[in-house]
């Protein structure tokens, strides 16, 4: 849920039982600053993660609409706070040998939506909640990694003719690149 729905830290650990609909996969939060419930969308994996854990909690803790969805894993089972999930993310840095944070979840989910080309920057606003496009966009620091790729996709589409529109590049008269090279002088 972290990764798929981009949403706080705060939002997700307030989840209810009743604030997940798994058939059209969606779950409602609670936004920060308005207090406004907002509709998420979520990836069918995240559905089948919580089954799992669900299952896991299952005749142990309590299950209803208005109980808790997330829960410590050790006794006596609690709500999740903020302070448990940050902890159990240092376990898994550790594990890991990483150092990301909760909060870095939420920019892995709007960098992930930001570099689908058939998602608007306006959508991954509003799955944010950010009043201004200009506190989304500081979400979407770019990945050397990415930025290489796509740019050389961009050089071997431009090779091959093509362009973002698909308008064919222009070609280079053989003239001009016979002066360019040094092979013809004008």
């Amino acid at each position: 849920m972290w990764v798929s729905t981009g949403a706080r830290a705060s939002e997700l650990l307030g989840l209810t039982g009743g604030d997940v609909d798994p058939g059209q996969q969606l779950i409602t939060v609670v936004r920060k600053g308005t207090k406004a419930l907002q509709l998420l969308p979520a990836s069918p994996d995240a559905f089948v993660w919580l089954r799992l854990y669900e299952a896991q909690m299952h005749g142990l803790v309590p299950a209803g609409r208005d109980e808790p969805l997330w829960r410590t894993l050790r006794r006596p089972f609690r709500r999740l706070t903020y302070d448990a999930a940050r902890a159990m993310f240092d376990r898994a840095n550790t594990a890991l040998g990483a150092n990301w944070t909760i909060h870095d979840l939420r920019h892995s989910a709007a960098y992930r939506m930001a570099r689908d080309p058939e998602v608007p920057l306006t959508d991954v606003q509003w799955v944010l909640g950010h009043a201004r496009l200009a506190t989304t966009q500081l979400y979407l620091n770019p990945l050397q990694d990415d930025v290489i790729a796509s740019v050389l996709a961009y050089h071997a589409r431009r090779a091959a003719g093509e362009t973002a529109s698909n308008v064919p590049s222009t070609s280079y008269r053989a003239e001009s690149l016979d002066v360019l090279f040094s092979r013809k002088t004008l």
